[in-house]
């Protein structure tokens, strides 16, 4: 089969003067898509490299034609970004790999997965949204500290030492300062801590297969996990980061991990793979934070570091993941 592959590398971001610095921290390395093909062709199919949502609207006006696609394309400035391949496929009536355009849409904004995942009886910290500082009332706030995030973007984008906030002060000033760089609105959430950062993978569908929990360090002053403050194009270099280890990785943490977030998948009708945050406060309780149905398939991230402690090379693993994918389509043995 021809299997197209929709992605955002690097140098595809179309810059703007007033952009934020970390504005393409979406985006993937080469490396990311070498590794989409690599499995794709160890599967027997030919991988067709395609580019960006607006490269797959151009090659199918010129008559692009393909059995299916891997699409992990991030778009750019607007709340609707992510649904712009899968869109555009299931218009051309091409099966698209991993969740469908309304599920990506619904989890990149954060209050709304929040509000859906709540219902389904998961814990999710309090939260409050504001699209200015102006809105922020002393009087209607979930307890300090709290965190603040812009409300439509991933990779930890925004997030500096600043977005754990103690005071009212603080708190309006964050909420200034990501809601004029990202011109959107923040989500602010009870900052979970004491039992340590965790992030898990999930696989296949129905029934989906959660990954071994991969902790996650914190910094040592503001105990953000450390991951978001390393993000591409943040203000401080990595390796000016003091960090540990908070909390304790047990057997029933991790079970209770993983049960929560397939209920998260299910809730959200996600499929093939994704990837979900979690924080645990000082009595052991999990605090769901987000889904990423688009997570990355870098060879350094996480699904890669799950694949090496089940003993698995990473051609297999994403062979592995693409072929239930493609079993699901009725594509694959």
């Amino acid at each position: 089969m021809d299997i197209g592959l929709i992605y955002d590398v690097f140098e595809d971001y179309p810059w703007r003067e007033d952009e934020a610095p970390d504005a393409d921290a979406e985006y993937e390395p080469v490396e990311t898509v070498d590794a989409l093909a690599e499995a794709v062709t160890g599967l027997g199919h030919r991988p067709v490299r395609i580019g960006t949502a607006f490269d797959l609207q151009e090659k199918l006006r010129e008559g692009l034609s393909l059995d299916a696609a891997i699409n992990i394309s991030e778009g750019a400035r607007s709340r609707n970004r992510e649904a712009y391949a899968p869109i555009l496929l299931e218009m051309a009536g091409i099966p698209c790999l991993g969740s469908d355009a309304l599920t990506l849409s619904l989890t990149l904004d954060k209050a709304w997965t929040k509000d859906i995942v709540c219902a389904a009886g998961v814990p999710v910290p309090e939260h409050r949204v504001f699209g200015r500082a102006e809105e922020v009332a002393e009087n209607d706030l979930p307890d300090f500290p709290l965190f603040v995030k812009p409300r439509y973007e991933g990779s930890s984008k925004g997030i500096a030492p600043s977005s754990r906030v103690t005071t009212v002060g603080e708190l309006r000033a964050e909420v200034a300062r990501q809601t004029n760089l990202y011109d959107q609105d923040v989500i602010v959430e009870s900052f979970v801590e004491g039992g340590g950062e965790y992030t898990v993978g999930v696989i296949g569908h129905d029934p989906p297969e959660a990954l071994p929990v991969l902790q996650r360090a914190v910094e040592s002053s503001t105990r953000i996990g450390l991951h978001a403050l390393e993000h591409r194009g943040a203000e401080q270099p990595a390796d000016e980061w003091a960090y540990d280890l908070e909390g304790e990785m047990t057997p029933e943490l991790e079970e209770q991990l993983q049960q929560l977030t397939l209920t998260v998948f299910d809730t959200l009708e996600c499929v093939d793979f994704a990837r979900a945050d979690f924080r645990v406060d000082a009595s052991g309780r999990p605090w769901f934070l987000e889904i990423n149905p688009l997570p990355t398939f870098a060879p350094d991230g996480t699904f890669a570091i799950a694949a090496e402690l089940m003993n698995q090379s990473y051609d297999a693993f994403l062979a592995d993941v693409f072929q239930r994918a493609l079993r699901r389509l009725q594509l694959g043995d």
